[in-house]
Parts: structure tokens; C-alpha cells; sequence
């Protein structure tokens, strides 16, 4: 993305860029300017902290039943490795990445109380070892594991509390930085493939500004800490924009509508299958490759059937 000078000369931005927009810091990534929120100082307990409540969040936006203690690896490991059934595995297997992910955290609590008691933790001591395999076991796991809604695709969520124990504080909010203006990019090329798929067509004539709308809510909420008190205007907003989009009544007696009822009906159904995917994508803050492709594909196919359909009334 190219800014001009003073005089109007183009010039490059480079990530991790900062300027004030609108009286509030924001960080350069990829094409996006980024709220900004400086890092924590770089101690174990602030990693604690952050992957204390990465965990939560990730355990809050997956699929119910995988929250499993860190002291039942052992029993997840055994359950997952008897079933043979796939679709059982599959669960099985979440349910050890779950495990994993909690004996991780279990394990690095106990190495912060070492260090708030005046004993050292080197990086090579087998708590630390430990910690790390099982973060990693837990991250390889990570594909069996899915969105809430069942969407797939969230190997990327599963990953950020690994990142914060391997990286620095500052490096990790860098990359975080990075994925959310990877997310915003999902977000608008999503909302854009809704609006051309409804484009010139007069019974969906009045939802191309809100899809637009709900986009910037949903970037701005990629962006926005629940800390910001941004976040009690940003959210209502979104919210009702979501609804919106839920409650839209396509205009069935407009003489031009080309439409047939069934047309319309899957039109609408898409349009809150686009609007959940949006609240999804924007809420954990990673792209969700898999579920786009699948959405953008039907939103392809329905785009094709409109145009078989027309093609075959202007020939008749």
C-alpha cells in the first residue's frame, strides 16, 4: 500500500509502521493499518498470563467436550489410539490435543511459581522440555480439531499459545499483528464475493452497503482488545449489522426480478451462511481458509445457476 508525501510523491510503508488514526495508535501489516496496543514487559508470569488466556479463547471458540485436564493425557492417548472408528478418532484426537494443550499450561504455571520463588528455570531443564513436547504433540493434533460452529480450518488458533512459549512477548504480538491483517484481507475478499454474487440483482438490491458495513465492523473487531472501551461501541455495532444481514427480506415485487422463488430462498440462506462466516473469521481472528473456499465455491456455484437461469429466459 502506497502513501503520499508532502509532495504528493508515492512512497512505501513498511511493516510495523505506527502513526495515530483518528487519535488512536496504529501499527502497519500487509496493506492495514492495525490498532496498536504496546506488549507487556517480557517476564514469565506476563507469558503465563497470555497463555492463560490464549488457552481460554482457544478452548471458547473450538468444539465442545475437548477441554480435557492435562492429568487425563494418558487415558485421551489410549482412547484415541483404540478407536477405529474415523469420525470417533477424529474427536478422539481432539480431545488429546486438548489434553496436551492443558498438561502444557499445567506444566508452565508450575515453572512461573518456580521463578516467583527465586529458582531459575533454564530453557534446557526437563520441566521446560516437557512443557514444550507437549505444546507441540498438541499443535500437530491441531487439524482434528474444529470450530465451534463446526467449521474446519482453525490449526492457526490452536498454534497461539505454542507461539507465545517459543517467542518473544513483542515477537509474538508482531506475528499476531501479521495474522490479523491476514484476517482482514479474508474478511473483505468474502464480503466482496457477496456483493458481486448479488450485483444487478433487484431483489437483493439494498445489501451490498450493509455486507460493506458489517466487513469494517468485523475488521474492527479482528483489531479491537475487549479491554478498549472501543469495544462498547464497536460491538453493538456489529452485532446489529449481523442481524441486519439475518433479518433482510429480499424485494420479491420488483418487476425486474429475475429470480425464482427457490433462487431467492438459497440467495437468503447464503446470505446468513456469508454473515456467519464473517462473525466467525472476525471473532478468532484467523483467516479460516477451508470454510471460505467452501462458501466462496457455493456462492460460485449459485452465482452460475442465476446466470444458467437468465440465459435460458432471454433465449426462450
Amino acid at each position: 500500500m502506497a502513501e503520499t508525501d508532502e509532495n504528493m510523491v508515492p512512497r512505501q510503508i513498511q511493516n510495523g509502521a505506527r502513526k495515530d488514526i483518528n487519535g488512536k495508535s496504529h501499527v502497519y501489516y500487509d496493506q492495514y493499518w492495525i490498532r496498536y496496543y504496546p506488549p507487556p514487559a517480557e517476564t514469565l508470569a506476563n507469558k503465563k498470563i497470555l497463555i492463560d488466556q490464549l488457552t481460554r479463547r482457544t478452548f471458547h471458540h473450538t468444539e465442545s467436550g475437548i477441554n480435557t485436564p492435562g492429568s487425563k493425557v494418558e487415558a485421551a492417548r489410549k482412547a484415541w489410539h483404540d478407536e477405529v472408528d474415523l469420525d470417533r478418532k477424529r474427536v478422539n484426537a481432539a480431545m488429546l490435543a486438548g489434553a496436551l494443550f492443558n498438561r502444557a499450561t499445567d506444566i508452565f504455571t508450575s515453572i512461573v511459581d518456580l521463578e516467583e520463588k527465586g529458582i531459575d528455570v533454564s530453557p534446557d531443564n526437563e520441566l521446560m522440555r516437557a512443557c514444550s513436547a507437549s505444546f507441540e504433540e498438541a499443535l500437530g493434533l491441531g487439524k482434528y480439531v474444529k470450530h465451534a460452529s463446526g467449521h474446519d480450518g482453525v490449526d492457526e488458533l490452536w498454534g497461539e499459545p505454542f507461539k507465545v512459549f517459543t517467542l518473544s512477548i513483542e515477537d509474538y504480538y508482531a506475528s499476531r499483528y501479521i495474522k490479523i491483517a491476514q484476517t482482514m484481507h479474508a474478511i473483505n475478499g468474502v464480503a466482496e464475493a457477496i456483493v458481486n454474487t448479488f450485483a444487478g440483482q433487484e431483489a437483493f438490491d439494498r445489501i451490498e452497503q450493509i455486507v460493506w458495513d458489517y466487513a469494517r465492523a468485523a475488521c474492527q473487531e479482528t483489531e479491537i482488545m475487549k479491554s478498549d472501551l472501543d469495544f462498547f461501541q464497536n460491538w453493538p455495532e456489529f452485532v446489529s449489522l449481523g442481524e441486519k444481514i439475518s433479518r433482510f427480506e429480499p424485494n420479491l415485487f420488483d418487476r425486474k426480478n429475475s429470480l425464482s422463488p427457490t433462487q431467492i430462498t438459497e440467495g437468503r440462506f447464503l446470505l446468513r451462511e456469508g454473515r456467519n462466516l464473517l462473525r466467525d473469521i472476525s471473532a478468532i481472528r484467523v483467516p479460516m481458509p477451508i470454510s471460505s473456499q467452501r462458501y466462496l465455491a457455493t456462492l460460485s456455484a449459485f452465482a452460475t445457476s442465476i446466470e444458467s437461469s437468465t440465459n435460458i429466459a432471454a433465449n426462450a
